[in-house]
C-alpha cells in the first residue's frame, strides 16, 4: 500500500474519552485531520461541544457525548450513543483520567479509589464493551493513554499524587494483557505514555511559585521543553491506522527522552 493510504483514517469512527481538552483534544484533532469521524466524551458537555464544532470544520463528523468514566451506566451510554450515530467503532482512545494532589502520608482513601475508578476500572469497562463490537466487525485499534509516571516514582513537591503513578502502571500492564488476549480478533492494543505536556492538568507548573520545580523537571528532559499538540497526534494516527498492524502491546513514551535519562 502507498504510505498515504496506510496512514489514512478516512471513514473510520473513533471514540476519544477526555476529548474536550488537553491530550485528548490533541489526539482527537489528529484523528480528524487523518479523516476519522470522532465521538469525544467527558463530564463537561459545554467544552466538548465547542471542540466538536472545531473538529467538524476539518470535514469530518464530530459528536460530543457527556460521560463520567467513573460511572458504568455513562460508559454504556457512550457506546450506545456512538453506535446510534455511526453504527460501529473502529478506534478507541482511552484518554480520560483524573488526578488529585495531597501529601502522601495524609492521602485520603476516597481519592485513591476515585483515581482508580476512572483511570483503570473505567478504561476496562469501556474497552470490554468496545472490544465486543470490534470482534464482530473483524478488528480495531485501541490506544490507552498512560504516562511516564507509570514507570517511575515522583518527588512530593512536583507531583504529590501517589495513586496516579500506580494507576498508570496498571494501564501499562492492562495494555499488554489485552494486546495478547485480543490479537486473535485482530484488535490491536497499544499505549502512549506522555511526559510533561502543556495541558490544563499540568497547569499548576505554570504558577510563579512553581518555577524552581518546573526548572528541575526540564533539567530531566533531554529535549528541554514541555510537549505540544504536534508531538503526540502523529503517533496517535500511526497507532490508529493500518500502518501499525504489526504493532500491539507497545507502550510508547512521548517525553522528550525523559525515561531514557
Amino acid at each position: 500500500m502507498n504510505v498515504k493510504d496506510l496512514f489514512s483514517l478516512s471513514g473510520k469512527v473513533a471514540i476519544v474519552t477526555g476529548g474536550g481538552r488537553g491530550i485528548g483534544k490533541f489526539i482527537a484533532t489528529g484523528l480528524a485531520e487523518a479523516g476519522a469521524n470522532v465521538v469525544i466524551a467527558s463530564r463537561k458537555l459545554e467544552k466538548l461541544e465547542q471542540t466538536a464544532a472545531d473538529l467538524s470544520k476539518l470535514g469530518v463528523k464530530a459528536k460530543a457525548c457527556k460521560c463520567d468514566m467513573g460511572n458504568k451506566d455513562d460508559i454504556q451510554g457512550l457506546v450506545d450513543f456512538t453506535m446510534k450515530e455511526f453504527g460501529t467503532v473502529d478506534i478507541l482512545v482511552n484518554n480520560a483520567g483524573v488526578t488529585w494532589g495531597a501529601p502522601t502520608l495524609e492521602f485520603p482513601l476516597e481519592q485513591w479509589d476515585k483515581i482508580f475508578n476512572v483511570n483503570v476500572r473505567g478504561v476496562w469497562i469501556l474497552s470490554q464493551a468496545v472490544a465486543k463490537i470490534m470482534k464482530e466487525k473483524g478488528g480495531g485499534k485501541m490506544i490507552n493513554i498512560s504516562s511516564v509516571m507509570g514507570f517511575r516514582g515522583s518527588v512530593e513537591e512536583a507531583h504529590p499524587a501517589l495513586p496516579y503513578n500506580s494507576s498508570k502502571a496498571a494501564i501499562n500492564l492492562l495494555t499488554m494483557n489485552l494486546a495478547i488476549k485480543l490479537a486473535r480478533h485482530k484488535i490491536y492494543v497499544n499505549a502512549i505514555a506522555p511526559g510533561f505536556f502543556h495541558t490544563d492538568m499540568m497547569g499548576y507548573l505554570d504558577k510563579p511559585e512553581m518555577k524552581p520545580i518546573l526548572d528541575a523537571v526540564l533539567m530531566q528532559i533531554p529535549v528541554p521543553r514541555m510537549g505540544e499538540i504536534d508531538d503526540v497526534k502523529g503517533l496517535a494516527v500511526f497507532l490508529a491506522s493500518r500502518a501499525s498492524d504489526y504493532v500491539t502491546g507497545a507502550i510508547i513514551p512521548v517525553d522528550g527522552g525523559m525515561l531514557a535519562k
